[in-house]
Protein backbone atom coordinates (compact mmCIF):
# COMPACT_ATOMS: atom_id res chain seq x y z
CA UNK A 1 0.00 0.00 0.00
CA UNK A 2 1.49 3.56 -1.25
CA UNK A 3 2.45 6.56 1.32
CA UNK A 4 -0.76 8.35 -0.88
CA UNK A 5 -3.47 5.90 -0.23
CA UNK A 6 -1.72 5.67 4.25
CA UNK A 7 -2.67 9.71 4.09
CA UNK A 8 -6.20 9.45 2.71
CA UNK A 9 -7.33 6.68 4.47
CA UNK A 10 -5.75 8.59 7.92
CA UNK A 11 -7.87 12.09 6.73
CA UNK A 12 -10.81 9.48 5.99
CA UNK A 13 -10.58 8.69 10.04
CA UNK A 14 -9.87 11.93 11.48
CA UNK A 15 -12.33 14.12 10.06
CA UNK A 16 -15.15 12.66 11.98
CA UNK A 17 -13.60 13.00 15.14
CA UNK A 18 -12.46 16.34 14.33
CA UNK A 19 -16.15 17.14 14.32
CA UNK A 20 -17.17 15.60 17.21
CA UNK A 21 -14.13 17.66 19.28
CA UNK A 22 -15.61 20.66 17.77
CA UNK A 23 -19.44 20.17 18.49
CA UNK A 24 -18.40 18.92 22.09
CA UNK A 25 -16.28 22.51 22.55
CA UNK A 26 -19.20 24.03 21.36
CA UNK A 27 -22.03 22.61 23.89
CA UNK A 28 -19.29 23.01 26.68
CA UNK A 29 -19.04 26.46 25.81
CA UNK A 30 -22.80 27.56 25.96
CA UNK A 31 -23.22 25.63 29.38
CA UNK A 32 -20.15 27.42 31.09
CA UNK A 33 -21.12 30.58 29.28
CA UNK A 34 -24.84 30.38 30.74
CA UNK A 35 -23.57 29.32 34.02
CA UNK A 36 -21.57 32.39 34.37
CA UNK A 37 -24.45 34.87 33.75
CA UNK A 38 -26.16 33.10 35.95
CA UNK A 39 -23.06 33.58 38.80
CA UNK A 40 -22.69 37.04 37.75
CA UNK A 41 -26.66 37.97 37.49
CA UNK A 42 -27.35 36.71 40.92
CA UNK A 43 -24.52 39.37 42.46
CA UNK A 44 -25.46 41.96 40.77
CA UNK A 45 -27.31 44.81 42.44
CA UNK A 46 -30.76 43.85 43.47
CA UNK A 47 -33.98 45.53 43.08
CA UNK A 48 -35.13 45.24 46.63
CA UNK A 49 -32.17 45.83 47.70
CA UNK A 50 -31.18 49.30 45.76
CA UNK A 51 -34.56 50.25 44.35
CA UNK A 52 -32.75 53.92 44.14
CA UNK A 53 -30.28 51.87 40.84
CA UNK A 54 -33.56 51.07 39.06
CA UNK A 55 -36.13 53.96 39.12
CA UNK A 56 -36.98 56.63 39.94
CA UNK A 57 -38.60 58.29 43.34
CA UNK A 58 -42.29 59.66 42.30
CA UNK A 59 -41.53 63.05 43.94
CA UNK A 60 -43.35 65.85 43.22
CA UNK A 61 -42.24 69.13 41.89
CA UNK A 62 -41.40 72.27 44.45
CA UNK A 63 -44.52 73.73 43.57
CA UNK A 64 -46.38 70.36 44.65
CA UNK A 65 -44.71 70.54 47.85
CA UNK A 66 -45.36 74.13 48.30
CA UNK A 67 -48.01 75.38 50.93
CA UNK A 68 -49.08 78.44 48.90
CA UNK A 69 -51.86 76.19 46.97
CA UNK A 70 -50.64 73.93 44.17
CA UNK A 71 -51.85 71.07 45.59
CA UNK A 72 -55.07 68.87 44.09
CA UNK A 73 -57.38 68.47 47.34
CA UNK A 74 -56.19 64.33 47.20
CA UNK A 75 -52.64 64.46 46.71
CA UNK A 76 -50.00 63.74 48.94
CA UNK A 77 -47.09 65.75 48.88
CA UNK A 78 -44.71 63.52 49.88
CA UNK A 79 -46.11 60.26 47.63
CA UNK A 80 -43.68 57.88 46.89
CA UNK A 81 -43.10 54.01 47.24
CA UNK A 82 -41.58 51.57 49.94
CA UNK A 83 -41.09 48.95 48.88
CA UNK A 84 -39.65 47.13 52.19
CA UNK A 85 -42.45 48.46 54.24
CA UNK A 86 -44.77 46.05 56.87
CA UNK A 87 -47.66 47.99 57.27
CA UNK A 88 -49.70 44.74 58.19
CA UNK A 89 -49.64 45.37 62.01
CA UNK A 90 -50.82 49.43 61.15
CA UNK A 91 -53.61 48.12 58.93
CA UNK A 92 -54.55 45.38 61.46
CA UNK A 93 -54.99 47.83 64.17
CA UNK A 94 -57.11 50.55 61.75
CA UNK A 95 -59.59 48.01 61.88
CA UNK A 96 -59.70 47.46 65.51
CA UNK A 97 -59.28 50.59 66.94
CA UNK A 98 -61.33 52.63 64.35
CA UNK A 99 -60.90 56.51 65.38
CA UNK A 100 -62.75 59.03 64.06
CA UNK A 101 -60.36 62.54 63.39
CA UNK A 102 -62.71 66.15 63.71
CA UNK A 103 -60.42 69.14 63.36
CA UNK A 104 -61.77 72.59 64.65
CA UNK A 105 -61.38 75.28 62.00
CA UNK A 106 -62.55 78.09 60.53
CA UNK A 107 -62.95 80.02 56.85
CA UNK A 108 -59.99 82.29 57.30
CA UNK A 109 -57.65 78.55 57.98
CA UNK A 110 -59.67 76.52 55.75
CA UNK A 111 -56.45 76.77 52.72
CA UNK A 112 -53.75 77.79 54.89
CA UNK A 113 -54.02 75.10 57.68
CA UNK A 114 -56.90 72.58 57.37
CA UNK A 115 -55.90 71.09 53.94
CA UNK A 116 -52.84 70.68 54.88
CA UNK A 117 -53.85 68.42 57.30
CA UNK A 118 -55.54 66.61 55.30
CA UNK A 119 -52.98 66.21 53.09
CA UNK A 120 -50.44 64.94 55.83
CA UNK A 121 -51.82 63.15 59.27
CA UNK A 122 -55.69 63.52 58.54
CA UNK A 123 -56.12 60.97 56.27
CA UNK A 124 -54.79 58.04 58.35
CA UNK A 125 -57.66 58.63 60.93
CA UNK A 126 -61.12 56.37 60.01
CA UNK A 127 -63.31 59.13 59.73
CA UNK A 128 -61.95 62.63 59.28
CA UNK A 129 -64.12 65.52 59.51
CA UNK A 130 -63.56 69.32 59.54
CA UNK A 131 -66.06 71.44 62.12
CA UNK A 132 -66.40 75.01 60.19
CA UNK A 133 -68.53 77.67 60.25
CA UNK A 134 -68.48 78.59 56.26
CA UNK A 135 -68.64 75.54 53.94
CA UNK A 136 -66.02 74.18 51.55
CA UNK A 137 -66.33 71.41 49.26
CA UNK A 138 -62.83 70.78 49.02
CA UNK A 139 -62.06 69.44 52.18
CA UNK A 140 -64.87 69.16 52.87
CA UNK A 141 -66.54 70.56 55.99
CA UNK A 142 -69.22 70.25 58.20
CA UNK A 143 -71.00 73.61 58.69
CA UNK A 144 -72.19 74.27 62.36
CA UNK A 145 -74.06 77.05 63.01
CA UNK A 146 -72.16 78.96 64.97
CA UNK A 147 -70.13 82.00 65.08
CA UNK A 148 -66.04 82.14 64.81
CA UNK A 149 -64.05 83.37 67.67
CA UNK A 150 -62.63 82.24 70.77
CA UNK A 151 -65.24 82.96 72.50
CA UNK A 152 -67.81 81.16 70.60
CA UNK A 153 -65.13 77.57 70.84
CA UNK A 154 -67.68 75.61 73.99
CA UNK A 155 -70.37 76.25 71.45
CA UNK A 156 -68.49 74.66 68.44
CA UNK A 157 -67.36 71.99 70.44
CA UNK A 158 -70.85 70.85 71.69
CA UNK A 159 -72.07 71.51 68.34
CA UNK A 160 -68.69 69.51 66.65
CA UNK A 161 -69.09 66.70 69.39
CA UNK A 162 -73.21 67.03 69.08
CA UNK A 163 -73.00 65.87 65.19
CA UNK A 164 -70.07 63.10 65.53
CA UNK A 165 -72.63 61.46 67.75
CA UNK A 166 -76.05 61.83 65.16
CA UNK A 167 -74.11 60.92 62.54
CA UNK A 168 -71.42 58.52 63.26
CA UNK A 169 -71.60 57.03 66.73
CA UNK A 170 -71.00 53.11 65.45
CA UNK A 171 -68.73 54.24 63.01
CA UNK A 172 -66.04 54.64 65.40
CA UNK A 173 -64.59 53.28 68.66
CA UNK A 174 -62.89 56.82 69.95
CA UNK A 175 -63.34 60.19 68.72
CA UNK A 176 -60.60 62.56 68.73
CA UNK A 177 -60.77 66.26 68.45
CA UNK A 178 -57.99 69.00 67.17
CA UNK A 179 -57.18 72.00 66.20
CA UNK A 180 -56.02 72.73 62.81
CA UNK A 181 -52.54 73.23 63.68
CA UNK A 182 -52.24 70.02 65.71
CA UNK A 183 -50.47 67.30 64.46
CA UNK A 184 -50.98 63.75 65.13
CA UNK A 185 -49.29 59.96 64.91
CA UNK A 186 -52.74 58.16 64.38
CA UNK A 187 -50.62 55.35 64.38
CA UNK A 188 -49.24 55.52 67.81
CA UNK A 189 -52.92 56.96 69.07
CA UNK A 190 -54.25 53.59 67.83
CA UNK A 191 -51.61 51.68 69.78
CA UNK A 192 -52.36 53.76 73.01
CA UNK A 193 -56.01 53.25 72.74
CA UNK A 194 -55.93 49.72 71.81
CA UNK A 195 -56.08 47.82 75.48
CA UNK A 196 -59.15 50.07 76.02
CA UNK A 197 -62.99 48.46 75.11
CA UNK A 198 -65.11 51.86 73.95
CA UNK A 199 -67.41 51.41 76.23
CA UNK A 200 -65.30 52.04 79.20
CA UNK A 201 -65.91 56.33 80.06
CA UNK A 202 -62.76 57.63 79.55
CA UNK A 203 -61.05 60.21 77.95
CA UNK A 204 -57.01 61.15 77.08
CA UNK A 205 -54.98 63.96 76.23
CA UNK A 206 -52.15 66.39 77.52
CA UNK A 207 -53.34 66.82 81.88
CA UNK A 208 -53.57 69.96 82.88
CA UNK A 209 -54.23 70.49 86.65
CA UNK A 210 -55.99 73.54 88.12
CA UNK A 211 -59.99 74.05 88.02
CA UNK A 212 -60.96 70.56 87.24
CA UNK A 213 -60.04 68.14 90.17
CA UNK A 214 -59.69 65.31 87.81
CA UNK A 215 -57.38 67.43 85.24
CA UNK A 216 -58.56 68.79 82.45
CA UNK A 217 -57.00 68.16 78.86
CA UNK A 218 -55.35 70.71 76.45
CA UNK A 219 -57.32 71.49 73.96
CA UNK A 220 -54.14 72.45 71.44
CA UNK A 221 -52.80 68.50 72.20
CA UNK A 222 -56.59 67.22 71.43
CA UNK A 223 -58.36 65.07 73.39
CA UNK A 224 -59.73 61.63 72.87
CA UNK A 225 -63.35 60.40 73.73
CA UNK A 226 -64.59 57.29 74.04
CA UNK A 227 -67.33 56.06 72.73
CA UNK A 228 -69.28 55.79 75.99
CA UNK A 229 -68.04 59.49 76.83
CA UNK A 230 -69.08 60.32 74.14
CA UNK A 231 -72.48 59.28 74.35
CA UNK A 232 -72.84 60.61 78.21
CA UNK A 233 -71.32 64.07 76.68
CA UNK A 234 -74.33 64.21 74.32
CA UNK A 235 -76.94 62.85 75.46
CA UNK A 236 -76.80 63.37 79.03
CA UNK A 237 -74.14 66.34 79.68
CA UNK A 238 -74.82 68.75 76.53
CA UNK A 239 -78.80 69.09 78.05
CA UNK A 240 -77.94 69.28 81.51
CA UNK A 241 -76.96 72.72 82.37
CA UNK A 242 -75.72 71.05 86.07
CA UNK A 243 -73.76 68.80 84.00
CA UNK A 244 -72.02 70.76 81.55
CA UNK A 245 -72.26 74.93 81.24
CA UNK A 246 -74.52 76.30 79.00
CA UNK A 247 -73.73 79.09 76.57
CA UNK A 248 -70.52 80.42 75.39
CA UNK A 249 -67.51 80.66 77.29
CA UNK A 250 -63.15 80.83 76.05
CA UNK A 251 -61.75 77.17 77.65
CA UNK A 252 -63.51 75.00 76.41
CA UNK A 253 -60.88 72.53 77.12
CA UNK A 254 -61.87 73.88 80.91
CA UNK A 255 -65.37 73.60 80.19
CA UNK A 256 -65.04 70.03 78.67
CA UNK A 257 -62.75 68.65 81.50
CA UNK A 258 -65.59 69.90 84.21
CA UNK A 259 -68.44 68.34 82.47
CA UNK A 260 -66.29 64.76 81.79
CA UNK A 261 -65.76 65.00 85.73
CA UNK A 262 -69.51 65.51 86.60
CA UNK A 263 -70.58 62.93 84.04
CA UNK A 264 -68.02 60.43 85.85
CA UNK A 265 -65.57 60.02 82.81
CA UNK A 266 -62.21 59.14 84.11
CA UNK A 267 -59.20 61.51 82.70
CA UNK A 268 -57.21 59.15 81.26
CA UNK A 269 -53.72 58.86 81.39
CA UNK A 270 -51.57 59.43 78.45
CA UNK A 271 -48.02 58.45 79.30
CA UNK A 272 -46.07 56.02 78.28
CA UNK A 273 -45.17 52.65 80.42
CA UNK A 274 -42.37 54.83 81.71
CA UNK A 275 -43.98 58.14 82.18
CA UNK A 276 -42.94 59.73 79.45
CA UNK A 277 -45.59 62.39 78.07
CA UNK A 278 -47.19 61.39 74.68
CA UNK A 279 -49.45 64.07 73.77
CA UNK A 280 -48.19 67.42 73.90
CA UNK A 281 -49.52 71.33 73.94
CA UNK A 282 -46.89 72.71 72.37
CA UNK A 283 -44.16 72.16 68.91
CA UNK A 284 -41.36 69.84 68.95
CA UNK A 285 -38.91 71.82 69.63
CA UNK A 286 -40.11 74.01 72.50
CA UNK A 287 -40.65 70.67 74.95
CA UNK A 288 -37.26 69.01 73.68
CA UNK A 289 -35.07 72.31 74.38
CA UNK A 290 -35.50 73.66 77.21
CA UNK A 291 -34.60 77.19 76.71
CA UNK A 292 -37.10 77.72 74.37
CA UNK A 293 -39.68 78.54 76.99
CA UNK A 294 -39.59 80.88 79.96
CA UNK A 295 -39.34 79.41 83.00
CA UNK A 296 -42.09 81.16 84.43
CA UNK A 297 -44.55 80.68 81.88
CA UNK A 298 -47.59 79.22 83.32
CA UNK A 299 -47.40 75.94 81.59
CA UNK A 300 -44.78 74.43 84.29
CA UNK A 301 -47.59 75.33 87.42
CA UNK A 302 -50.48 73.69 85.03
CA UNK A 303 -48.66 70.23 84.87
CA UNK A 304 -50.88 67.35 86.35
CA UNK A 305 -47.56 65.22 86.18
CA UNK A 306 -44.31 66.55 86.99
CA UNK A 307 -42.17 66.30 83.74
CA UNK A 308 -38.83 66.54 82.43
CA UNK A 309 -38.25 68.46 79.52
CA UNK A 310 -35.10 67.55 77.40
CA UNK A 311 -34.67 64.52 75.08
CA UNK A 312 -36.34 62.95 77.47
CA UNK A 313 -39.56 64.63 77.56
CA UNK A 314 -40.92 62.87 74.59
CA UNK A 315 -42.36 58.98 74.27
CA UNK A 316 -40.82 57.13 71.58
CA UNK A 317 -44.35 56.71 70.60
CA UNK A 318 -45.22 60.38 71.26
CA UNK A 319 -48.78 61.04 69.50
CA UNK A 320 -49.60 65.41 69.06
CA UNK A 321 -47.95 68.57 69.06
CA UNK A 322 -49.80 72.00 68.68
CA UNK A 323 -48.87 74.93 66.66
CA UNK A 324 -47.50 72.95 64.24
CA UNK A 325 -46.69 75.30 60.90
CA UNK A 326 -48.42 74.04 57.46
CA UNK A 327 -44.79 73.78 56.40
CA UNK A 328 -43.86 71.26 58.97
CA UNK A 329 -46.85 69.20 58.81
CA UNK A 330 -45.04 67.97 55.73
CA UNK A 331 -41.78 68.13 57.25
CA UNK A 332 -43.03 65.30 60.23
CA UNK A 333 -44.87 63.20 58.03
CA UNK A 334 -40.98 62.72 56.17
CA UNK A 335 -39.10 62.32 59.12
CA UNK A 336 -41.90 59.83 60.86
CA UNK A 337 -42.83 57.86 57.48
CA UNK A 338 -40.10 58.20 55.28
CA UNK A 339 -36.99 58.75 56.54
CA UNK A 340 -35.26 55.36 57.75
CA UNK A 341 -31.26 54.69 59.39
CA UNK A 342 -30.14 52.23 56.73
CA UNK A 343 -29.44 49.06 58.95
CA UNK A 344 -31.17 49.65 61.86
CA UNK A 345 -33.94 48.12 62.40
CA UNK A 346 -36.88 48.66 65.23
CA UNK A 347 -38.68 45.85 67.11
CA UNK A 348 -41.99 46.46 67.62
CA UNK A 349 -44.07 46.75 70.97
CA UNK A 350 -45.45 44.25 71.88
CA UNK A 351 -49.90 44.90 72.19
CA UNK A 352 -51.19 45.37 75.71
CA UNK A 353 -53.44 42.71 77.13
CA UNK A 354 -57.56 44.03 76.74
CA UNK A 355 -58.88 45.74 79.69
CA UNK A 356 -62.59 44.94 80.11
CA UNK A 357 -65.06 47.42 80.14
CA UNK A 358 -64.64 50.07 82.82
CA UNK A 359 -60.99 48.84 83.86
CA UNK A 360 -57.66 51.03 83.19
CA UNK A 361 -54.25 50.70 82.85
CA UNK A 362 -51.84 51.10 86.21
CA UNK A 363 -49.79 54.35 86.46
CA UNK A 364 -46.60 54.02 84.62
CA UNK A 365 -43.60 52.94 86.37
CA UNK A 366 -41.59 56.65 86.09
CA UNK A 367 -38.12 56.53 86.39
CA UNK A 368 -36.20 59.19 88.24
CA UNK A 369 -36.15 62.75 86.48
CA UNK A 370 -33.38 63.62 84.47
CA UNK A 371 -30.41 65.94 85.92
CA UNK A 372 -28.04 66.60 82.73
CA UNK A 373 -27.53 69.10 79.98
CA UNK A 374 -31.19 68.27 78.51
CA UNK A 375 -33.04 68.96 81.52
CA UNK A 376 -35.38 71.53 82.45
CA UNK A 377 -34.39 70.99 86.10
CA UNK A 378 -30.95 72.55 85.17
CA UNK A 379 -31.95 75.89 84.19
CA UNK A 380 -30.00 78.00 85.95
CA UNK A 381 -26.97 76.31 84.10
CA UNK A 382 -28.57 76.29 80.59
CA UNK A 383 -30.89 78.91 81.11
CA UNK A 384 -30.01 81.97 82.72
CA UNK A 385 -26.56 83.65 84.20
CA UNK A 386 -28.60 85.04 87.01
CA UNK A 387 -28.42 83.60 90.58
CA UNK A 388 -31.97 84.26 91.80
CA UNK A 389 -34.49 83.11 89.60
CA UNK A 390 -38.23 85.20 89.81
CA UNK A 391 -40.72 83.77 91.60
CA UNK A 392 -43.07 81.83 89.92
CA UNK A 393 -46.74 83.14 89.75
CA UNK A 394 -48.97 80.07 91.27
CA UNK A 395 -50.74 79.04 88.52
CA UNK A 396 -53.96 77.92 91.24
CA UNK A 397 -54.13 81.87 91.97
CA UNK A 398 -54.51 82.74 88.07
CA UNK A 399 -57.44 82.38 85.97
CA UNK A 400 -58.42 81.26 83.15
CA UNK A 401 -58.18 84.63 81.40
CA UNK A 402 -54.93 84.92 82.75
CA UNK A 403 -53.98 81.86 81.30
CA UNK A 404 -55.63 83.14 77.89
CA UNK A 405 -53.25 86.83 77.73
CA UNK A 406 -50.55 83.98 78.32
CA UNK A 407 -51.62 81.79 75.81
CA UNK A 408 -52.13 84.76 73.59
CA UNK A 409 -48.56 85.74 74.36
CA UNK A 410 -47.11 82.36 73.36
CA UNK A 411 -48.99 82.26 69.55
CA UNK A 412 -47.14 86.07 69.35
CA UNK A 413 -43.83 84.44 69.91
CA UNK A 414 -44.05 81.33 67.75
CA UNK A 415 -45.67 83.94 64.99
CA UNK A 416 -42.75 86.35 65.61
CA UNK A 417 -40.07 82.82 64.68
CA UNK A 418 -42.28 81.84 62.15
CA UNK A 419 -42.07 85.06 60.32
CA UNK A 420 -38.08 85.14 60.74
CA UNK A 421 -37.80 82.01 59.56
CA UNK A 422 -39.45 82.97 56.18
CA UNK A 423 -37.26 85.89 55.90
CA UNK A 424 -34.25 83.50 56.18
CA UNK A 425 -35.38 81.16 53.78
CA UNK A 426 -34.87 81.26 50.33
CA UNK A 427 -37.95 79.82 49.31
CA UNK A 428 -39.57 79.83 45.39
CA UNK A 429 -41.06 82.10 43.79
CA UNK A 430 -44.36 80.90 41.59
CA UNK A 431 -42.75 81.90 38.27
CA UNK A 432 -39.54 79.99 39.96
CA UNK A 433 -41.71 76.88 40.75
CA UNK A 434 -43.08 76.77 38.00
CA UNK A 435 -39.60 77.51 35.69
CA UNK A 436 -37.96 74.37 37.67
CA UNK A 437 -41.20 72.17 37.65
CA UNK A 438 -40.64 72.67 33.70
CA UNK A 439 -36.86 72.34 33.47
CA UNK A 440 -37.26 69.13 35.63
CA UNK A 441 -40.20 67.31 33.45
CA UNK A 442 -38.10 68.33 30.13
CA UNK A 443 -35.21 66.72 31.84
CA UNK A 444 -37.29 63.59 32.38
CA UNK A 445 -38.69 63.33 29.21
CA UNK A 446 -34.61 63.26 27.62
Amino acid sequence: MTSASLLSRSLLTEAPRSKNRSVFTLIVGLVAGYCLAQIFSSIAPHESLYPYLSRRLRLPSDSQVATSGQLAPEQSALKHDHRNDNVSVAEQLKKEVRILCWVMTNPTNHKKKARHVKRTWGKRCNILLFMSSGADEELPTVKLDVGEGRENLWAKVKEAFKYVYHHHYNDADFFYKADDDTYAVIENMRYMLYPYNPETPVHFGFKFKPFVKQGYMSGGAGYILSREALRRFVVEGIPNPKMCLPGTVVNEDIEIGRCMENLNVTAGDSRDEIGRGRMFPFIPEHHLIPAKRDKNFWYWNYLYYKTDDGLDCCSDLAISFHYVAPNSFYVLDYLIYHLKPYGLLRSLEPLPAKLKVGQLLPPPVVRPLASNEDSADDYDRIYTTTTEKPKEPDAREMDSKEVEKEEAKYREKLSKEAEEREDNDSEYTEEETDKHSKSKETSEEN
